[in-house]
């Protein structure tokens, strides 16, 4: 007993105990609805143009091919001789720069070649096994995938992408909020 709950019971007053739980766990069907979120998000521009099949980067909102022979490179930092680093900066130029200008922010690259973790063109059960395969997802389990998309300064990026281009409409406290109830709901993936 406490010292308060002590005093409490000496001046006679009943002392109630109160106990608490945890809400449970969102349902599996929380879970995949939560997801359909993280997938509109994977597949914005801001996210998708970086997240390839092939080698080349796209760019802009219609996923253009990036101009200048842009190649993802051995590393997914560019290529020897064009690293993405040579137009890409820490940060976003200043918008007096004008549109259309190379944004920027911290370690600006693609993932490298043999953790590509393509969005373009998958379904939502695609993209979510894909999310949680560590030998696909650079050996990521679920706690660091959410620290990914929480904190990661180039996922932040999409939600201040610069002048000219759009930022990933979903604001970013719900796409997180969306992506930890489909972890906590187990991570269900549609179709299975």
């Amino acid at each position: 007993m406490t010292r308060a709950a002590l005093v409490l019971a000496v001046a006679g007053i009943a002392v109630a105990t109160i106990s608490w739980s945890a809400p449970p766990p969102p349902s599996q069907k929380e879970g995949l609805a939560a997801f359909e979120t993280v997938k509109a998000v994977l597949q914005n521009p801001r996210c998708q143009n970086c997240h390839i099949p092939g080698d080349a980067p796209l760019q802009f909102d219609a996923g253009l091919t990036h101009a200048q022979g842009v190649l993802r490179g051995s590393d997914g930092f560019g290529s020897a001789g064009l690293k993405c680093s040579t137009c890409h900066g820490a940060v976003n130029p200043p918008a007096s720069y004008g549109a259309r200008v190379p944004p920027g922010a911290p370690g600006w690259r693609l993932p490298p070649p043999e953790h590509r973790m393509v969005f373009i063109g998958l379904t939502s059960g695609e993209i979510c096994r894909g999310l949680k395969d560590t030998t696909a997802n650079g050996g990521k389990d679920l706690a660091a995938l959410t620290k990914h998309v929480d904190s990661d300064a180039l996922v932040l990026w999409g939600w201040s992408p610069g002048v000219g281009r759009d930022a990933v409409p979903v604001p970013h406290a719900e796409f997180v909020a969306k992506f930890k109830q489909w972890v906590a709901a187990g991570a269900p993936c549609p179709g299975q």
